[in-house]
């Protein structure tokens, strides 16, 4: 499997809850309600847990990365944006703070073992998937708004086309035209990675 397809099997692993979030909910978080950040951990704490663990992470460094992100939450509870996905900025803390674990891990090993036959291989396959991601990442970042929010809705967030229509307030056929567009804009700029 090539380097594209290998991160677009990563992105899709991606999991989420059944439901998008609930406004009230973030707002009465937002306004320091423990309560509702209780359900919000509740619901979405055995998720990303289990995103965690598949991604190679150990239980204890999975359980340490949500309490760091649930925390990070809290303690910046006041900036919560009601018209964006919670769940999805709790999800992108955690995986940011799973990729400084796997860095720090990695230069850790490096350091204590050098093996010099694989270096130079390793080096090169970490600079093609570190260039792909930010490729994707910049390719999903030049779209216009509304099509990047659709697309990681639907492709990154693993949203039906009606769950996101019903989040933004759109037409399901609205969803479908800018998945379909945001897959071309993708297959274009990503086609030297093939």
């Amino acid at each position: 499997m090539n380097m594209f397809a290998l991160y677009l099997v990563f992105l899709l692993a991606v999991r989420r809850s059944t439901e998008p979030d609930d406004p009230e909910l973030l707002l009465a978080i937002k306004n320091g309600d423990h309560t509702a950040f209780r359900t919000f951990f509740e619901k979405h704490h055995n998720y990303l847990y289990h995103f965690l663990l598949k991604r190679g992470v150990s239980e204890q460094q999975a359980e340490d990365l949500i309490q760091q992100a649930f925390v990070m939450i809290w303690e910046k509870r006041d900036q919560i944006d009601e018209s964006k996905s919670l769940r999805s900025y709790l999800f992108r803390i955690a995986y940011t703070r799973m990729l400084n674990v796997f860095r720090d891990t990695a230069k850790f090993s490096e350091e204590a073992e050098p093996d010099l036959e694989q270096g130079t291989h390793e080096t090169d396959k970490l600079v093609q998937t570190k260039e792909l991601g930010q490729a994707i990442e910049q390719s999903i970042s030049s779209m216009p708004e509304k099509r990047q929010e659709v697309f990681r809705l639907c492709f990154i967030q693993e949203f039906t086309y009606k769950e996101a229509a019903e989040v933004m307030q759109v037409s399901v056929k609205t969803i479908e035209n800018h998945m379909g567009l945001a897959l071309k804009d993708l297959r274009g700029k990503l086609e030297r990675f093939r």
